[in-house]
């Protein structure tokens, strides 16, 4: 099995990428700033998931190592300002990295998938696609976008062995919410029946669980501790 991970050098990407490294699997990573230490890991490719140029060159290289390909979409941008105020080129770059570099991944891949009549694409968006926070029109725009994504692909793809699925994920204690304030996490932990952030372990229990579940595509799993 090959795991191919982007944003995979910080947040839940790198969570992930460290889980399945240890496991019996062949697993690759991509990172977007520059990183003079992975840059030196021939796992970890720097990427713009933004540049279709760029994610074919990475599927080009890896291609004869890849069987059996689980594609885990982690990489992501973030923009906060309420709607009246918001910076067109600002909200742009959110909507082509979350959600049309997210495609560019898939597309770069796919006929590979195809080929082999297996894969599974895991694509993460988020509870706040659902909530209707201010401020997070860009950000929740890019990440709805991913549910009707995934369910077109999905149905494209299931008579070849793939499955494609998305999360909506809630808070973790991991990632973003750590750039927020203490106020700000102690609104969201009250919205919260735990009162708690999820453990990340909970997200890799998930795709281990889709990677089995092949009768189990087209679907957005929400993972969020019952937020409302």
């Amino acid at each position: 099995m090959t795991i191919f991970i982007t944003g995979a050098s910080r947040g839940i990407g790198k969570f992930l990428f460290e889980k399945f490294s240890t496991e019996n699997a062949k697993v690759f990573g991509t990172y977007h700033s520059e990183n003079q230490e992975l840059g030196k890991d021939k796992r970890f490719f720097r990427l713009d998931v933004t540049s279709f140029e760029e994610v074919s060159k990475i599927s080009e290289i890896i291609k004869g190592e890849i069987e059996r390909l689980v594609l885990i979409n982690c990489a992501g941008n973030n923009y906060n300002s309420f709607a009246h105020k918001a910076s067109h080129t600002e909200w742009k770059n959110v909507i082509d990295t979350n959600l049309t570099g997210t495609f560019n991944v898939i597309r770069a891949f796919l006929p590979l998938m195809r080929e082999q009549n297996y894969g599974r694409i895991i694509n993460f968006a988020s509870v706040v696609a659902e909530t209707g926070i201010p401020g997070t029109s860009a950000y929740a725009a890019s990440k709805a976008g991913l549910w009707g994504m995934t369910r077109s692909m999905a149905v494209e793809n299931a008579s070849k062995g793939i499955t494609v699925n998305n999360f909506n994920l809630g808070y973790f204690d991991i990632g973003m919410i750590n750039e927020v304030s203490e106020e700000y996490q102690k609104i969201v932990k009250q919205k919260i029946p735990s009162g708690k952030f999820g453990d990340p372990a909970n997200i890799y229990n998930a795709v281990k669980f889709v990677i089995e579940a092949d009768y189990m595509t087209g679907s957005s799993l929400d993972i969020n501790g019952g937020i409302y």
